[in-house]
């Protein structure tokens, strides 16, 4: 199978491409199988490929596309025992993305060309389902709303966590009035990605640059996503100012200061000076009077934790600890944290035989194998399932506008001391009419 780039590729295609787009809006939700480009090919897009989409029997990968030619060859040759036949390759995503037949898209690409693929796709008529990460201008942010606007192209944020198997079953307590009114809610991105940062150039991943350039909360929506759906944000209520502080950036200094005592290490990477703080605080002020805190902790050895916390008037929930405590149910018998937390540890499994969402006790086998416990398998096939049915995205593009956007202005707010920056309203004053919308069914 060849690889398409550049003027090798048969301008042809293009016109056949608007023919059949123009036949597709008609039709292509009635289908039973859907056709996917997959746009990057790195860890994330290979690992989605090959571990959830090629196991969806409605789903063909009917094109890949990275920069990088041995990745798109690697692929091509991955997909070839599908039941559709293997993968067609490009190496410009344009191209990828006029190929006949196309039902949507998937980006995995670099962070900063996220909304640019996207946006493309989406003028286009392509559905887009776009993997996280953080956009680099609140004019990107709108820009990705304007064209959804104008195309009305469905598109969705990826963001598996919305999908976890805590986040959800404390959202649907919550929704029972179990915690009362909800007063404040936490979550972390905590997880050490030195190797990962330290390496990317070698690696050919994107996020060292990243961290060499900007201080800021670079990656909110794994923490910010599950919090923002049981807040009802851009559905009833909204994140109006965002406020950031940054530690010092050590830890990735002093990575590879040890690496060096143990490898060759690359002489850029001994000089490189970092501007990411290895602890990012942020703040977040929502109208219904509710705050937010998130918590960016990638650069410092630790273990991993998402650190989702719901505070409400009766009780609370912990993901830490995946421990409840429900006034009047629970009582606090010590004034020492670890007995306390030996008392409730895990309690919260009692709860699931009645709040567990049904994706969760009826998980199969090869969901559960899909990445990620089970919360890969569920994104993709949202993703899948309101291309096929026609409705509207879980995690629409009003909501990867503000969750993308916290990270512009926590880089704003960390330069300005850690003042207050407000939010923008992208859904235009929509947000106190538009009707609450969990991910699943709770």
């Amino acid at each position: 199978m060849p690889i398409y780039k550049g003027a090798q590729y048969d301008i042809g295609i293009f016109r056949a491409g608007s023919i059949a787009r123009k036949k597709r809006k008609e039709s292509y939700f009635m289908t039973k199988k859907i056709n996917l480009a997959v746009i990057g090919l790195g860890n994330r897009g290979c690992w989605v490929i090959e571990n959830v989409l090629l196991k969806m029997p409605d789903v063909h990968v009917a094109a890949v596309c990275d920069v990088y030619e041995d990745r798109v060859a690697a692929m091509i040759k991955n997909t070839a025992g599908a039941e559709d036949g293997a993968a067609q390759g490009f190496t410009d995503y344009r191209q990828a993305l006029s190929l006949p037949g196309l039902d949507g898209a998937l980006v995995f690409s670099s962070w900063e060309t996220h909304g640019e693929i996207s946006m493309f796709a989406i003028a286009q008529g392509i559905p887009v389902g776009s993997d996280v990460g953080s956009e680099f201008s609140l004019t990107g942010c709108q820009r990705l709303v304007d064209t959804f606007e104008r195309t009305k192209t469905p598109y969705m944020l990826l963001e598996n966590c919305c999908y976890g198997r805590e986040e959800l079953l404390a959202t649907a307590m919550a929704r029972a009035g179990l915690f009362g009114q909800i007063v404040h809610c936490a979550g972390s991105y905590s997880h050490d990605l030195r190797q990962e940062v330290a390496w990317g150039i070698e690696n050919r991943h994107y996020r060292f640059k990243n961290y060499q350039h900007r201080c800021c909360e670079n990656y909110p929506t794994h923490e910010l996503g599950p919090i923002a759906k049981l807040l009802n944000i851009n559905r009833g209520n909204r994140i109006v100012s965002v406020s950031s502080m940054a530690s010092k950036a050590a830890g990735l200094k002093e990575y590879i200061r040890q690496q060096a005592q143990e490898k060759a290490v690359p002489e850029y990477m001994k000089e490189t000076d970092f501007a990411q703080g290895d602890i990012v605080t942020t703040m977040l002020k929502c109208a219904g009077g509710e705050t937010i805190l998130l918590r960016l902790d990638t650069t410092l050895p630790r273990f991993y934790s998402r650190d989702f916390t719901v505070r409400g008037t009766k009780g609370m929930y912990e993901q830490a600890t995946n421990s409840v405590f429900i006034e009047g149910t629970h009582s606090e018998k010590y004034f020492e944290p670890v007995r306390s937390y030996q008392e409730l540890i895990n309690n919260a499994v009692e709860y699931e035989a009645d709040y567990l969402p049904p994706i969760w006790k009826d998980i199969s086998a090869e969901a559960q194998a899909a990445g990620h416990g089970g919360m890969d398998y569920f994104v993709f096939r949202a993703f899948a399932d309101a291309i096929k049915k026609k409705t509207d995205m879980p995690i629409d593009v009003y909501d990867a506008a503000v969750w993308m956007a916290v990270s512009v202005l926590s880089e704003q707010s960390i330069q300005t001391g850690g003042a207050p920056q407000a939010m923008p309203d992208f859904t235009q004053g929509a947000w106190q009419s538009r009707k609450p919308a969990d991910v699943t069914e709770l």
